[in-house]
C-alpha cells in the first residue's frame, strides 16, 4: 500500500502541474505561439544543459563501460517491438496515413515532455544517468527510423518510386542527443568546465526547467487537442495495448534475463521500465500533419495515452517491486 500511495502521489505531482498548462491555456493566458516556443526552448537549450550537467556530475570514465553494455537491453526492446508492430499492422490490416503513427506509437515513447519529469519524480535525480540510456536509444529511433517511417506512410505518396523518401540524417542528432555527445568529450578529456562556478550554477538553474515547463507544456497540448475528442476505435486501442501493456511486459522479460546474465542495477530495471509505458510522441500529430497523414488519430492517441498514463504508472510501479 505504502508503495502505491508513494507512486500516486508522484504521479499527482505531475498532473497538478499539467493541469496547470490545462487550465491557463483555455482561460487565454497563454498564446497560440506560447506553446511551440516553450518547445522548442526545452529541446534546444534547457533539455541539452541538463544533460550536459548530468553526464559530467553523475558518469565517470570508469562507468562509461558499463554504461554502453546497458544499451543492448534497450535496443532488443526496440527491435522486438518494431517486429510486433509490423507484423500487427499486416494483421490489422491498419489504412495508409496511419500504418507510421501506429508503429511508432507502439515502440516510441515521449521521453522529454513526461517520461524524464516522472523519472525524476519517482526515482529522484540519481537516475537520471540511467534515464540517458533509454533516452539515447529511443531518440535515435524516433529520429533515424520512426520518422521515415511516417514520411514513408504518405498517402499522397503511395504511386511515387521506392527510395523517394530518404531518412533525414540531420534529425538523428537533435541538440539533447549533442548535449550528451558534447558531455562525452568533456568527460572523456578530462575537461573540468563543471568546476567553474558561474558556468555550473547556470547550465544547473537552466537544466532545472526542464521538468515543470515540460509538465505545463503537457497541458497545453492536451487543452489544445481537447478530451472530448477522444475516442477508442480499434486502432487506437491496439495502439494503447502496445504502449502500456506489450512495450513494459518485453522490458520486464529482457530485465529478469539482465539480472540473471549481468550486475544490473535495479534503479536502471525500473527506470527502463517505467520509460517502456511512458505516452505517445507529443509531435505526432505534427510529423502526421508534415506526411498528410492522419492528423485526427494521432492527436486522440497522444491525448488518451497521455490522460491513462496516470492509472498506468501506480500500477506499473507496484508491479516492479517484485521484479
Amino acid at each position: 500500500m505504502g508503495v502505491l500511495w508513494s507512486s500516486i502521489q508522484s504521479v499527482l505531482v505531475v498532473v497538478l502541474i499539467m493541469a496547470l498548462g490545462y487550465i491557463l491555456r483555455n482561460t487565454g493566458w497563454f498564446a497560440d505561439s506560447f506553446g511551440k516556443n516553450i518547445s522548442k526552448f526545452i529541446k534546444n537549450i534547457a533539455l541539452p544543459a541538463s544533460i550536459f550537467v548530468s553526464v559530467l556530475t553523475r558518469l565517470t570514465r570508469d562507468k562509461l563501460i558499463s554504461f554502453s553494455s546497458y544499451l543492448i537491453w534497450g535496443i532488443v526492446s526496440v527491435v522486438i517491438g518494431y517486429i510486433i508492430s509490423f507484423i500487427l499492422v499486416k494483421v490489422l490490416k491498419v489504412r495508409p496515413g496511419r500504418r507510421g503513427i501506429f508503429i511508432n506509437a507502439i515502440v516510441n515513447a515521449n521521453t522529454i515532455f513526461i517520461g524524464l519529469p516522472l523519472n525524476i519524480a519517482l526515482f529522484g535525480n540519481d537516475s537520471m544517468t540511467y534515464f540517458l540510456v533509454y533516452y539515447i536509444i529511443n531518440t535515435v529511433s524516433t529520429w533515424a527510423f520512426g520518422v521515415f517511417l511516417i514520411s514513408n506512410d504518405d498517402p499522397t505518396k503511395q504511386d511515387q518510386p521506392k527510395g523517394h523518401n530518404k531518412i533525414n540524417w540531420k534529425q538523428v542528432l537533435p541538440m539533447p542527443l549533442v548535449g550528451f555527445i558534447v558531455a562525452l568529450v568533456f568527460l572523456l578529456l578530462n575537461i573540468p568546465i563543471l568546476q567553474i562556478n558561474f558556468i555550473s550554477q547556470s547550465l544547473t538553474y537552466v537544466g532545472n526547467l526542464v521538468t515543470p515547463l515540460s509538465l505545463i507544456y503537457i497541458g497545453i497540448v492536451l487543452a489544445d487537442a481537447g478530451l472530448k475528442s477522444i475516442n477508442f476505435d480499434r486502432d487506437t486501442v491496439v495502439a494503447l495495448l502496445g504502449r502500456f501493456v506489450l512495450s513494459p511486459v518485453v522490458m520486464i522479460i529482457l530485465m529478469m534475463i539482465a539480472k540473471d546474465y549481468a550486475n544490473v542495477p535495479a534503479m536502471l530495471s525500473q527506470t527502463m521500465i517505467v520509460q517502456a509505458a511512458t505516452p505517445m510522441l507529443a509531435v505526432l500529430p505534427v510529423l502526421a500533419s508534415e506526411s498528410h497523414g492522419d492528423v485526427k488519430y494521432a492527436t486522440n492517441i497522444v491525448t488518451t495515452s497521455t490522460v491513462l498514463f496516470i492509472v498506468v504508472v501506480p500500477i506499473l510501479m507496484t508491479i516492479i517491486q517484485y521484479i
